[in-house]
């Protein structure tokens, strides 16, 4: 039975009883942590809703909620899915979660939202909704702070543009890299007429209205339920990043939810997502391109190295990098260094000679021992990777 909540009192009080419903969606830039800090509550409070994010305007605690638990969608590894018993079904007014997160705003517990739901009635309007929440906590509350405001599949322009108008970030969850994958995932859903579609116009609505502010935009993935390979998320992901502007890819590591036909299905490794993402930022950030990237013979990465670590084995091991002489994209190739130790590395060696793995240490750089195998100081290889060898011999 559906519970329908009207007003903010009666919002704070289903907050508690529902825990944390937004467990499987990522809101922050540091999605590990926000796994560390759910396993921190399990007391049925208030707190379980609110979660510390890295966000665009710095670290905040942000409620995070949904306007209905219930959906008309069957995704299989989803426990929001239609008919799935054990999900307390609630929905709210957007008055009464506008008002509840005032509330807990002004009593310095939350300075954030991030507002997710299920689809009920169809995407537009479960997507209007969700715009006349945000446009309550802005017009009525006077809310300006930090808002991330889930997309709807296949909604209308009009609302995507109104939702970068009136958020900080919008994402559209992807959750598979080909219409194939996602048919096994969730069959009800349409990946380009949807799903990426809705990425590409958002990317369109930026280009066409340059001198607005609008939301950053963010995807996400189910990973390794439905055989999906990391060379296939990734590829995608490139793309994403350099074709359409997006700002971050999450990536969900499989966990089977009973009374989901995936109830059945082995969890997958944590250490597979972790890959990902560092693949991920190489990808943003790193000037790494997919070419680069050390994938084995299934289409997945190595677990036993970093991705940065196991292209550094292969192209800088017998030709390594004179970070005396290097430019910030080499620098930036090499494990260990990333753009604030690359930028902190050239303005030392402006003011004198690097020649020792402690001058790197003193520059942040916290392993210097790990880099040393792919680094020459001063046109030397470091003595510690002296030392390695002759331990080796």
């Amino acid at each position: 039975m559906d519970t329908h909540v009207t007003t903010p009192s009666q919002a704070l009080e289903l907050f508690s009883d529902l825990g944390d419903v937004t467990r499987f969606e990522p809101g922050g830039d540091s999605p590990n942590d926000e796994k560390r800090e759910h396993h921190k509550y399990q007391s049925g409070s208030l707190l379980e809703c609110i979660t510390h994010l890295q966000t665009p305007k710095g670290p905040k605690p942000v409620l995070k909620t949904m306007i209905t638990t219930a959906c008309e969608r069957n995704c299989n590894y989803c426990p929001f899915r239609a008919g799935r018993s054990k999900m307390k079904r609630v929905t709210f007014t957007p008055d009464a979660i506008a008002g509840a997160f005032d509330r807990l705003y002004r009593a310095k517990q939350v300075d954030g939202l991030f507002l997710s739901s299920g689809i009920i009635k169809g995407s537009v309007t479960t997507q209007d909704k969700l715009l006349d929440t945000v446009e309550i906590v802005r017009r009525k509350y006077n809310y300006r702070g930090y808002v991330h405001l889930k997309i709807m599949p296949g909604i209308e322009r009009g609302q995507l543009h109104r939702a970068m108008q009136i958020a900080d970030r919008v994402s559209v969850n992807l959750e598979a890299p080909t219409q194939a994958r996602l048919d096994a995932l969730a069959p009800m859903k349409v990946f380009m007429g949807e799903l990426l579609g809705m990425l590409q116009l958002a990317d369109q609505i930026r280009r066409e209205n340059p001198q607005q502010k609008l939301a950053s935009t963010v995807t996400q993935f189910v990973v390794g339920a439905v055989g999906d390979t990391d060379l296939e998320l990734l590829s995608l992901s490139e793309k994403l990043y350099h074709n359409l502007q997006l700002s971050r890819v999450y990536y969900s590591a499989f966990n089977p939810v009973t009374q989901t036909p995936f109830e059945n299905l082995a969890a997958v490794a944590p250490l597979r997502e972790h890959r990902l993402y560092q693949a991920s930022f190489l990808l943003r950030d790193y000037g790494f391109g997919l070419e680069d990237l050390n994938f084995q013979q299934a289409g997945d990465l190595r677990q036993d190295l970093d991705p940065k670590r196991a292209w550094a084995e292969v192209n800088l091991k017998n030709a390594p990098i004179d970070l005396q002489t290097a430019d910030r994209e080499a620098l930036l190739r090499v494990p260990q260094i990333g753009p604030q130790s690359a930028d902190a590395i050239i303005k030392a060696r402006s003011q004198h000679r690097l020649v020792d793995l402690s001058q790197l240490k003193a520059l942040g750089i916290k392993a210097p021992d790990i880099l040393a195998p792919y680094i020459l100081l001063d046109g030397k290889r470091p003595a510690l990777q002296l030392e390695m060898f002759d331990s080796a011999s």
